[in-house]
């Protein structure tokens, strides 16, 4: 087992990481810049390391002051957690010439899912449903009007380094079609460094079914079944839960064992994501994510798995000692991400938290390394904390959810708690029937 890990993170996610490794009898190592002087992350580890400047390029994302950290500490292991550098294949190869051990998969798996092209010719080749649309980087808007007249219109065009919707444009016939083209390569380009894009069948209404494994690198892997993240605004999730109000037991198991069985094939290593997109009793390939999810804690709640806890015993070179015989999914969870920004116009609000009040008792977890006086610095993400419920049935989740949020206070800065009072209020969300869609079209309704 580890002896240090060094967090290469900051917020609940890092928090999120101490706690698993204190657990565990591991010491800790916050990174920060100097914006996070004061979070809590730091306050609590066994050793802290300012590594830079607010800017994430200079700190969060500056390796070579990442790695002086480890020496300087005599950390063994580093633990990204999402985002910054948790998907960065060249990172976690420094760190192994360094002899100081990644806390996720193999570079190589990062690097294949990483490319969603390759990633998606991976996936066919494993046997996992794919999304229909061309087998690589289209070349010109002839080829892509070909493959359009093949799959039928709408079609989704979409970077082949991308993530977060950006470079993402949809074709409703061929008259939209070159312009789409145009503007997806530009923004790819500006966005990722790379114009690549590729295209897929675009889906009219469907929901975003996600499979949580977890492999040991030694062809053994298991799923712990699905969480439905159909709830966003221009790609990003808001609202995540598990089990999926549209899936049944015999689909669970179905989808599941397909990519269980191709992680275990695949050899990889760590938790991960597959990243489905469901219309009509089928599943679609889109990406897998390489990491520890940001609604990880949804799987725990309904599996009763520490995923953070079994990503690092793996990463240290345990094997998987959970079979799939073991996972039972029990009852439902939903997580609400309670960020920092108008809940209207979503437009950041930074600051001075003047009052914190988290919800408490049976079936609810809060996720935060905000505390009442601490500043929500405007140089990373807006996320305050993770609501998450769990209920022996989704209406009681449902139920317990609504008090949980009607308790929750944050003053001093503006949060999207009142989305989420109106969310989980309305009839369409009781009666779980929503699509990707439902949340932007609900918003739209309301200006």
């Amino acid at each position: 087992m580890f002896e240090k890990i060094l967090i290469a993170n900051r917020g609940e996610i890092a928090l999120r990481v101490l706690r698993a490794a204190r657990e565990l009898g591991i010491a800790t190592v916050a990174v920060h810049s100097t914006a996070d002087s004061d979070a809590m992350h730091v306050k609590l580890a066994d050793e802290s390391v300012c590594i830079g400047p607010p800017p994430a390029r200079d700190s969060y994302l500056n390796v070579p002051a990442l790695l002086a950290a480890c020496e300087i500490t005599g950390a063994d292991a580093v633990h990204p957690g999402y985002g910054f550098l948790s998907e960065n294949a060249r990172f976690a190869e420094i760190l192994g010439e360094h002899g100081i051990a990644f806390i996720g998969p193999k570079p190589e798996h990062i690097r294949i899912m990483g490319d969603k092209i390759e990633a998606k010719r991976t996936a066919a080749r494993l046997g996992i449903p794919c999304v229909p649309g061309s087998d690589g980087a289209v070349v010109d808007a002839a080829e892509v009007k070909e493959i359009a007249r093949r799959v039928g219109y709408p079609v989704l065009i979409k970077a082949a380094a991308g993530g977060g919707g950006r470079g993402m444009k949809v074709a409703r016939d061929e008259s939209e079609l070159e312009v789409a083209l145009a503007t997806a390569k530009t923004e790819a380009k500006a966005a990722f460094g790379d114009d690549a894009v590729y295209v897929e069948k675009y889906l009219a209404r469907p929901r975003h079914i996600e499979i949580q494994v977890l492999a040991d690198g030694q062809g053994r892997a298991i799923h712990l079944g699905e969480r439905d993240c159909s709830l966003q605004r221009r790609h990003q999730k808001v609202w995540e839960e598990g089990p999926s109000p549209a899936l049944n037991a015999d689909q669970r198991d179905r989808i599941g064992g397909v990519v269980a069985k191709a992680m275990a094939e695949l050899g990889y290593l760590g938790v991960g994501t597959i990243e489905f997109l469901y219309e009509d009793g089928a599943f679609n390939f889109i990406e897998m994510n390489t990491r520890i999810q940001v609604e990880h804690p949804v799987t725990e709640m309904i599996t009763g798995i520490d995923l953070v806890n079994e990503q690092i015993k793996i990463a240290a070179g345990s094997p998987l000692t959970i079979s799939q015989e073991d996972v039972r999914l029990s009852g439902h969870a939903i997580e609400c991400r309670v960020n920092a920004e108008n809940p209207s116009t979503f437009r950041p609000s930074p600051g001075k938290i003047a009052y914190f009040h988290v919800p408490g008792g049976l079936g609810v977890r809060v996720d935060s390394a905000a505390y009442q006086g601490y500043s929500i610095p405007p140089y990373y993400d807006s996320l305050v904390g993770k609501l998450i419920v769990h209920g022996r049935t989704r209406n009681e989740a449902m139920l317990r959810l609504r008090r949980a949020l009607d308790e929750f206070i944050v003053d001093g800065v503006e949060t999207t708690l009142p989305l989420f009072r109106d969310l989980v209020r309305d009839s369409d969300i009781q009666n779980g029937d929503y699509d990707i869609h439902w949340l932007e079209r609900k918003l739209a309704e309301q200006d």
